[in-house]
């Protein structure tokens, strides 16, 4: 098959389609005929030598595709030949054929394409992990602030958090990305470049502060994350753009009663990724067939211009997800 392999840690540049064995399915595992891979800022971190496959895992890159059931393992019971699906990965997505654990693979929305359901399986395990599943779960009403919403997992967690009735606010770096959050449902946007998005947030929440903060910044973002938190706040991180040591004031979680947490997804085993795909398909894929929540394409390559679709997601000039097509 063919699959976009690296000549070594670099650039864009280090990537080429070459021939490679195609997998084979082990028992609990279903092969899948690849239609469209999503690309994500860890493939890029990957590339680069930075964020090894877990162990056992294929070094091609790409977390999440969409496209047909080819073949199943021994022990499948849900899938069969011809389905159409998408899945989450620990690796592989950038190639014709990958495999996949069972409880990872979840059918296509209602209503939506194949390329356009590669863009949705990293950003929803994500979302559901961090805002309704690992820890107190996102209320209606409560109040939530994303940074960087109008990237990949930024555009879905609005919308998720919209879609159960949460008060949602974001930071993107220009006007187009705010006006483009705030299309999504964010009530507010600002552009973290030019505004104080923290005497802003003070300011839309009337002096009460934010409830919960989706943070994919880390670094200096850290301590104004805790002023900005109102009492019994909870702040997730989910990656650490702008570092990941950070300075704490332990009195100002212990007066607020602070919740501080964050999560990676690609290290958990099968079993849990299964429990994550059961709550994503009852109480997400339901309002992504119902138009609550829609699928966030800006641009879609061919498998062999991976490097470009790279390069663009390291400008930073998308809005919502990157998609490669095979």
């Amino acid at each position: 098959m063919r699959a976009i392999v690296l000549k070594g840690p670099g650039d864009a540049g280090t990537m080429r389609v070459a021939e490679v064995p195609r997998p084979t399915p082990r028992s609990g595992e279903v092969l899948i005929k690849v239609t469209a891979a999503g690309v994500n800022r860890a493939d890029i971190v990957q590339r680069k030598g930075h964020y090894p496959p877990p162990a056992g895992i294929t070094d091609i890159l790409g977390m999440e595709v969409s496209g047909y059931v080819a073949a199943t393992g021994t022990n499948v019971a849900r899938w069969k030949a011809g389905d159409a699906v998408c899945a989450l990965l620990a690796g592989g997505g950038y190639a014709e054929y990958c495999v996949a654990p069972q409880g990872q693979v979840l059918p296509v929305p209602d209503g939506v394409s194949l390329e356009h359901a590669a863009s949705l399986p990293e950003a929803a395990f994500t979302v559901w992990a961090n805002l309704f599943f690992d820890t107190q779960p996102l209320r209606t009403r409560e109040s939530l602030l994303i940074q960087g919403g109008s990237s990949g997992i930024g555009s879905f967690a609005i919308q998720a958090a919209r879609s159960i009735g949460a008060r949602v606010v974001a930071t993107a770096g220009s006007q187009e990305k705010c006006a483009y959050c705030r299309d999504l449902g964010a009530e507010a946007a600002w552009n973290y470049k030019e505004e104080n998005w923290v005497a802003a947030g003070w300011a839309w929440s009337e002096g009460k502060g934010i409830q919960v903060i989706l943070d994919m910044i880390g670094g200096d973002y850290f301590g104004k994350h805790i002023e900005l938190l109102a009492q019994r706040g909870r702040l997730i991180h989910i990656a650490t753009t702008k570092g990941a040591e950070v300075k704490l004031d332990l009195r100002e979680v212990m007066r607020k009663r602070l919740i501080v947490t964050g999560s990676t997804l690609r290290a958990r085993r099968p079993e849990e990724k299964s429990l994550l795909r059961e709550g994503v398909e009852a109480k997400l894929w339901p309002a992504i067939a119902n138009g609550a929540i829609r699928p966030t394409v800006h641009a879609r390559f061919p498998l062999a211009e991976a490097g470009d679709a790279h390069q663009l997601m390291e400008s930073s000039a998308h809005l919502g997800k990157i998609v490669l097509t095979l």
